[in-house]
């Protein structure tokens, strides 16, 4: 389970939004994507910048598939 801070609306918003759909939400954090179930959505009121702290239980990260490649014959 991670704890991750964000100061943006927007992405408190979806965040709750799929908290209460019951569906996964990708936040970025420092430039890395999390997916995951959110499972709580917490306003941090001791700082003058309005702040959201989201609590994700993260996905298993998914293993690339190798490219196939195509044998295809030349006229």
């Amino acid at each position: 389970m991670l704890t991750l801070e964000t100061t943006d609306l927007k992405e408190a918003r979806r965040s709750r939004i799929a908290q209460f759909s019951g569906r996964s939400a990708e936040l970025n954090v420092g430039g890395t994507a999390i997916t995951g179930m959110v499972k709580a959505v917490r306003e941090d009121k001791t700082s003058d910048v309005p702040r959201w702290l989201v609590t994700v239980v993260a996905d298993p990260p998914r293993q690339a598939k190798p490219a196939m490649r195509l044998n295809r014959a030349r006229a």
